[in-house]
This record gives structure tokens, sequence and C-alpha cells, in this order.
């Protein structure tokens, strides 16, 4: 009988392997316009645009120096470390869910010695087997080994997504180091003109060629400019500190910027125009459609969960008196014993539990929209910014020489006594305010390549 209802089973589950219980997976469209944004302010489309995302991060950030203090993030940045953990500990949830799939095999030996009335008694035993293996007829199993698999493979994209944001991280913090350098030579810079001016002013006022009212203002202007190396002292500590945790340690002097790169410090240009496809191997999209695709899964596992479940246990034995009979003929034994468990009645919890799996997957569609749709306005934004930042760049750069050739002439026309000292001021205070305004544009110009490239799905080579 045994025989009989094994082979009826196996051939079942034959029958019914290829069985799976979860819908159809069908990735959502529609979230966003099918290209990019392009006319207008946005940039023109250009025909010969590489792929941004294999433009592996050392072919982008063009500065050797950056590119060393990136390496050293990537090696020593505890958020990645705690990411690739991450997807070791997924990996080895997976492993175990697919295990499973498959029976576990036992095996136990032992021996029994009695003495009585004088005479001895040796038993040996030896069985293996597999207890209570699930065959999965409705694939429960199968898809709730393939919703592990699909988590696994969304923390793996989310240690993507990290390091992609890392390298974005630390090239911001690098290059906003290297702007506040720039203000603190410009402040030191005034600050040394604006003491020059106090110092003439008061000896002017002390023989009576200048009012006590300008000696005041030349005072003022001075302490303002001095405040402002004191402020630019401490930032460009702080931005050091904030590339240093960024970086996991001590970044050399060495490969510290002095300057923002007079040339750049990343590729100056990235593709524009393209489609959004682009978008779909960002990898937290990916990581939000992997668990979609882990959460339809968990529905199949649900709905199989409502089926009868078939196991089966089966023993191999042999049994024998003396260690030299124990494998011999005659001495073997079988046992298979098939079982079916069914709820009759579960007060509803297995239809709850698809509904549940079913209302899992309905926030995940909306999450992958969502995420798809914040790419979306990420990369429009950038874009919005890059068609502009160049002509903001070059207005800021004539609205600075402008300024400076003002304050060269207030200056002349001040000393021979034909323009008033309010007006040398004024001039002073406005070249010094452009050229901090020109050094914050060209910050943005670099930062905005960063954000371009980061929000397209940058490579990582």
């Amino acid at each position: 009988m045994n025989r009989w209802f094994l082979g009826a089973l196996l051939a079942a589950s034959s029958m019914l392997a290829g069985c799976d219980l979860a819908p159809k997976y069908v990735q959502p469209a529609g979230a966003v316009p099918a290209t990019l944004p392009q006319g207008g302010i946005y940039p023109s489309a250009a025909s010969d645009a590489p792929d941004v995302t294999k433009i592996g991060w050392r072919d982008f950030f063009i500065d050797d120096r950056l590119r060393q203090v990136i390496a050293n993030g990537l090696d020593n940045n505890r958020d990645l470390r705690v990411a690739a953990a991450n997807v070791l500990a997924a990996r080895a949830q997976y492993r175990v869910q697919r295990s499973e799939q498959l029976p576990t095999i036992n095996a136990t030996a032992s021996a029994d010695f009695e003495h009585s009335d004088g005479k001895s008694f040796k038993t040996y035993t030896v069985d293996a087997g597999f207890s209570a293996f699930e065959i999965d007829l409705f694939g429960r199993l199968k898809n709730l080994s393939k919703a592990q698999l699909e988590q696994y493979f969304a923390t793996e994209e989310a240690q993507r997504s990290t390091r992609i944001s890392l390298i974005a991280e630390i090239a911001n913090a690098w290059l906003t180091l290297a702007a506040d350098q720039d203000q603190l030579q410009i402040s030191k810079a005034t600050m040394e003109s604006n003491l020059q001016t106090r110092d003439l002013t008061q000896a002017q006022f002390r023989i009576g060629t200048a009012s006590e009212l300008e000696a005041r203002q030349a005072d003022t202007q001075y302490q303002q400019a001095r405040n402002d190396v004191a402020v630019l002292e401490t930032r460009i500590a702080q931005d050091r500190n904030a590339l240093e945790l960024l970086v996991g340690a001590p970044v050399p002097t060495e490969l510290l910027p002095a300057t923002l790169p007079a040339t750049g410090a990343t590729l100056s240009e990235l593709p524009a125009g393209v489609s959004s496809d682009v978008l779909l191997r960002r990898p937290d999209v990916l990581r939000a459609e992997h668990l979609l695709i882990s959460h339809n899964a968990n529905i199949g596992a649900a709905r199989a969960a409502m089926f009868p479940t078939i196991s089966l246990t089966g023993i191999l034995g042999t049994v024998s008196g003396g260690l030299s009979g124990l494998f011999t003929g005659g001495s073997f034994a079988r046992t298979i014993e098939p079982a079916v468990s069914y709820d009759i009645f579960n007060a509803g919890r297995s239809r709850a539990n698809v509904n549940l799996a079913e209302a899992n997957k309905a926030a995940a569609v909306a999450t992958y929209e969502k995420t798809i749709q914040t790419a979306f306005r990420e990369v429009a934004d950038a874009l919005a910014q890059r068609g502009t930042i160049n002509e903001q760049v070059s207005a800021q750069t004539e609205g600075a020489n402008s300024a400076a050739v003002a304050a060269r002439l207030s200056d002349a026309r001040y000393r021979v006594g034909v323009g008033s000292f309010l007006d040398y001021l004024v001039n002073q205070r406005t070249a010094y305010t452009t050229q901090q305004a020109l050094v914050t544009t060209r910050l943005n110009r670099e930062l905005n390549l960063v954000e371009l490239y980061r929000a397209l799905g940058g490579g990582l080579s």
C-alpha cells in the first residue's frame, strides 16, 4: 500500500510541479513621462550621448586628489560596511529559505548492551531518513524562496544605492571645502585691504583731514571682514570634519583642496534629453521593484497555504546483534509515512493572509511608482539648473569684474578728493560680495554635475 501511495504521490507531484498560484508579474508603467525634460531652459538632447550609468566614477571625477579621497571612503565608510553586512545577511536568509525545498536527512546510530541471567545481549542499530518533508505541490515553498531571493536582490541594490550616494556626498563635501578655502582667501585679502584703509583714515582723522564718521565706517568695514575670516576658518575645520566622517578615516592634507579646480573636478558634460527608462536602472528604483516582486511571490505563498499540505517521513534502518552483520542482507528495514494536513476551520486566517499579501503588494506598487517619480523630479531639477548654471557663472564673473573695476575707480577718486568716502566703502563692499557670490555660483555648477550624475544612477566601476 505504501509503495502504491508513494508512486501516486510522486506522479501527482510531477504533474503539479509547475503549479504557481502567484499573480503574473507585470512591471508598472506610466508613472512618469517617457522622456526627461528638454527644451526651454533644459539642455538640448545630444544624439551621441553615452549611457551615464556606464560612466564609472573614476572617469567622471577628473581631479586625482578627489579620486583618491573617494577610494579611501569606499574602503572605510562605516555605513557602507553596514550595507555590505546586510547583503551577506540577506544572502544567508535566502539560503535558509531555499533549503526548505529539499529534505533534511538525519542519521543515527546506537548500541544496546543487556546482561540478564548470565547472558549478554547486544543490539546495534543504524537509521537514516527524513522527517515531515513537504511536497511543494502548490508552490508555497517555491514562492517563499522567490520572495526571499528578491529581498536579497533588493538588499544588494540598497548597497549599490548607498555606494553611489557616498561617492556623491564625498565629492560634495570635498568641493564645499574647496569653495570655502576660496572664500577664506577673498575674506583675508579684503580684511588686509580694509585694515590699511582703516589705519589711513584714522591717521587722517587725527590730523583733521578726515571725520570721525569716516574713521568709524572704515573700522566697521574692517571688523566685518575680520569676522568673516573667523567664521570661514571655523567652517573649513567643520568641512574637514564632515569629509573625514564620510571617508571614515583621516584625510591627508595633500589630498585636500586649496581652491576650486580652475578646470572643474568632474566631466563638464553629461547626457541630456535621454529616455526616462534610464531611471529604471537606478539602484533605489531597482530595489523598489525587487521588493514589489517579493510581495507578488508572497501572494502565491499565501494562496498555496489555503490548500492541503502533503508531507513524507521516510526511514531506512538496519538492526543486528553484531557489528559484522549490521549491513548484511536481511537486516534492513524501511518505512514510508505520507501525511496530509488541512485546516478545516481557522477563522478565516488563510484568506486574511492572502488579503494581507495583496495589500502589501498594492503598497509596494505605490512605493515603486513614487520612487520613480522622485527619481524623475531629482533629474529634472538637476537638468533645470544645468540649463542655466553656465549663464549664471558668466553673469557673476562679469559682475565681479565690473565691481572690482568700480572699487578701484572709487578708491582713486576718493584719494584725489573727487569722490566721497561713502561711495568708496559701498563699492569696496560690493566688490567683496560679488566675489563671494561668484565662488558660490562656481560651487553650485560643480555640485549640479555631481547631483546629475547621482540622480541618473552614475556608474560604480
